[in-house]
C-alpha cells in the first residue's frame, strides 16, 4: 500500500492558510477514513483501527451537519460534498 496515493483536494496554498476551517478539516478525516478502509480491507481483524476509523466517521459527520445546518454555509457543504462525493444531497 502506497501511503501518498490519496491526493488531497484543497492545494497546498488552501493547506497552509485555513488548516482550521471545517472544510480542511473534513477533507483531512476522508483522507484518513479512506486509508483506514483500504488498511481494514488487508487486516480485517485490527479491532483498533476499526475503532478508530469510527471515531473519525463521528467526527466528520458532526462535521458535515455543522456545515450543513449553518445557512450561509449551504453552498460551501454542498461543493464540498459533490468534491468529495461522499454523501447524497437531500432531495437529489
Amino acid at each position: 500500500m502506497v501511503k501518498n496515493s490519496f491526493i488531497s483536494v484543497i492545494s497546498q496554498k488552501e493547506k497552509d492558510e485555513n488548516k482550521g476551517s471545517a472544510e480542511f478539516q473534513i477533507v483531512s478525516f476522508t483522507n484518513k477514513i479512506r486509508r483506514l478502509t483500504s488498511h481494514l480491507e488487508l487486516h480485517r481483524k485490527d479491532y483498533l483501527s476499526q475503532r478508530g476509523l469510527r471515531k473519525i466517521l463521528g467526527k466528520r459527520q458532526r462535521l458535515l451537519s455543522y456545515l450543513e445546518k449553518k445557512k450561509k454555509n449551504k453552498v460551501r457543504y454542498k461543493e464540498l460534498i459533490s468534491r468529495l462525493d461522499i454523501r447524497k444531497l437531500k432531495g437529489s
